[in-house]
C-alpha cells in the first residue's frame, strides 16, 4: 500500500468507523489531471445509499480541509459488492476457498495476471491455486485483488 493511501486510510477510519460502518479498503485511480478516490465501506446488516451519503459529506468536509489529494479528483462511495476488492491479509484469509482474479504490480513467474482458488495466507503471501498449480503471491507485489463472484 502507497503512502498517500496509508495517509488516506488513518485519516477517514475514524469519521467512517463514528458513522457505524467499517473501512473496507481504498482505491486511489489517476486518470492525467483528474482521478477517482473510491472509498469501500461495509456494515454486517449491509450499505445503503444512505450510509453511502453519509460517508461521503462527511469525508468530503475532511478532504476539502486536509486536502491530502492533489488535483482535481471525484469522490465515490460504494459497498463492496459482490465482486467485493481484497485489500488486507485479513480480507484474503476471510475469503479463503473463493475464486479470485489477482493483478500484481510486476511479474511474478512471467505473469502478472492471476484468476485461481484462493487457498489463505502464508505470513505475508497469498497462497493461490491455479490449474492444479500453487502460487505464493507476495501481498505487497498486488495491484488489485477482487472476488469472483459464483452464481
Amino acid at each position: 500500500m502507497s503512502a498517500k493511501l496509508k495517509l488516506l486510510q488513518e485519516m477517514l477510519k475514524p469519521i467512517v468507523e463514528s458513522l457505524g460502518c467499517q473501512l473496507w479498503g481504498i482505491d486511489h485511480i489517476s486518470q492525467g489531471k483528474h482521478s477517482t478516490l473510491r472509498i469501500y465501506i461495509e456494515r454486517e446488516e449491509g450499505v445503503t445509499v444512505d450510509d453511502c451519503a453519509a460517508v461521503s459529506h462527511q469525508i468530503s468536509g475532511i478532504l476539502d480541509v486536509e486536502d491530502p489529494i492533489s488535483g482535481v479528483y471525484t469522490l465515490e462511495v460504494s459497498s463492496p459488492g459482490m465482486d467485493r476488492p481484497l485489500f488486507t491479509l485479513e480480507q484474503f484469509s476471510a475469503f479463503a476457498g473463493s475464486k479470485v482474479q489477482i493483478r500484481l504490480r510486476v511479474p511474478f513467474d512471467g505473469r502478472r495476471n492471476f484468476k485461481g482458488i484462493l487457498n489463505g495466507i502464508e505470513g505475508e503471501d497469498i497462497l493461490l491455486v491455479v490449474d492444479d498449480e500453487e502460487f505464493l503471491l507476495p501481498i505487497d507485489l498486488i495491484d488489485r485483488a477482487q472476488v469472483i463472484p459464483q452464481f
